[in-house]
């Protein structure tokens, strides 16, 4: 079961909360400030600009930017709080709609006031999230119409296109861009389709505006890997990766899968870096959605590698030639490295996958599983040549069809989070979750 820490000295202006355990309920979340007046729309957008908030759904677009891009189409915009969380090695968009409910709604009343639009969606696929949010929309009427729209969860579910697709009663599928969603989304309004914990922050700079540096700088994370427990925590960029695997009790971690599996594989010198996305772009890698694989010493990341892509290729859509054939190549390609029947000319046809596949789907599963081919490369190259001479142990111990798609040696279960009634309020104020000790970042 997945653990969630809360830091030592938690400031205010976290996500976490003082109760992650607990549904917040309305009393709470007011409370902490929630819902407040103070902050007028466009003094949010200068907040924002200035804090430099960045998405949380995996692509990293500033956040000021991205509203003021749905604003500027004008009509009558949509808004879309999307907690479809399609990476199985990330929980924080599910958790986040189960405990804190009103703070993305909070956020998403926000969004709309900056953008003038007129209606809103939550988008989700988790049925106990979707309790929660339709309980919160119950305890206050929002400042406009808010429906909850559930989908099958699915890799690319959460794809902005593939989300307006759904809401507008069709497939939850990506499609082909232009156009984009802020310039023709749902019911061909341009639309905002926002990540959740993106929403959240977007909440507490309104909120906290004194604080907004450090509640852009903060971000959820999902650490698993090895024997432990996974972790569901906030940590400042800034905070190594090595430091963040000891806490996992990972500390001699041979490497890891880093931004669920669009950031690709690392080796251990790469543990190093700070977690912060710019450094992570400039070593090839990406924070992504937030989710972070350690790899166990003695664990080989050509197996991890092989669970990644087979799971990519069972998830495409398969509405883009280029992606069935693409990611099945990939996949086949490392099993075989895995199971020790690839041949030399395999190394050549991955290299020239990753460069060559990149860009051509509807969206970023291609990309995914070519970045993941590229990485394993770059990051294992005599370890990867190694597996050419025969099978791997390691491997041949985990690793079976190809085509089986064992993402569920990725996924991470979502952790408890109890309903909150009336008799939870002194409860909240004492949580037992294990504390995560104070991590310093850059400021």
């Amino acid at each position: 079961m997945t653990t969630i820490r809360i830091p030592t000295g938690q400031a205010p202006g976290s996500v976490l909360g003082a109760a992650p355990g607990t549904t917040e309920d309305l009393e709470a979340y007011l409370a902490t400030g929630g819902y407040t007046d103070a902050t007028g729309p466009e003094e949010l957008l200068r907040h924002l600009a200035a804090s430099g908030l960045r998405g949380r759904g995996g692509a990293g677009f500033p956040a000021d930017v991205k509203l003021r891009a749905v604003r500027e189409r004008g009509g009558a915009p949509v808004v879309v709080a999307n907690g479809e969380e399609g990476e199985p090695g990330s929980v924080k968009d599910r958790w986040l709609l189960r405990a804190r409910p009103h703070l993305v709604l909070d956020g998403l009343a926000r969004a709309a006031a900056v953008t003038g639009a007129v209606r809103g969606y939550v988008y989700l696929s988790d049925p106990v999230a979707a309790d929660r949010v339709r309980r919160a929309l119950a305890e206050r009427e929002p400042c406009l119409p808010v429906e909850v729209v559930e989908t099958a969860h699915a890799y690319v579910a959460g794809e902005e296109s593939a989300v307006v697709r759904r809401i507008d009663g069709g497939p939850a599928l990506p499609t082909a861009k232009p156009p984009r969603p802020f310039e023709r989304g749902v019911g061909g309004a341009p639309t905002l389709v926002s990540n959740v914990e993106t929403l959240a922050r977007i909440a507490l700079t309104a909120a906290l505006p004194g604080l907004r540096r450090a509640i852009a700088r903060s971000t959820l994370v999902t650490l698993s890997g090895g024997s432990a427990a996974p972790v569901l925590t906030e940590v400042p960029y800034g905070v190594p990766l090595r430091t963040l695997a000891g806490e996992l009790g990972a500390p001699d971690a041979a490497g890891a899968l880093l931004g669920g599996l669009f950031g690709g594989l690392v080796d251990a010198r790469a543990l190093d870096l700070p977690l912060e996305p710019g450094a992570l772009a400039a070593a090839d890698t990406a924070l992504g959605c937030g989710a972070i694989r350690f790899l166990a010493p003695g664990a080989c990341p050509v197996s991890t590698a092989a669970d990644a892509v087979g799971h990519l290729a069972a998830e495409s859509a398969r509405q883009c030639g280029v992606c069935v054939s693409g990611t099945a190549a990939v996949r086949d390609a490392v099993y075989a490295l895995a199971v020790g029947t690839a041949g030399p000319d395999t190394l050549v046809h991955l290299e020239r996958w990753s460069r060559g596949l990149p860009g051509r789907g509807a969206c970023g599963l291609l990309d995914a599983a070519a970045g993941l081919a590229g990485s394993l490369l770059r990051s294992f190259p005599e370890l990867v040549r190694s597996h050419l001479r025969g099978p791997c142990p390691g491997c041949a111990r985990a690793v079976s069809s190809p085509a089986s798609g064992h993402g569920h040696r990725l996924t991470v279960a979502v952790p408890d989070v109890s309903a909150a009634t009336a008799d939870d309020r002194t409860a909240r104020t004492a949580p037992t979750e294990p504390r995560l000790p104070a991590l310093k970042g850059t400021p």
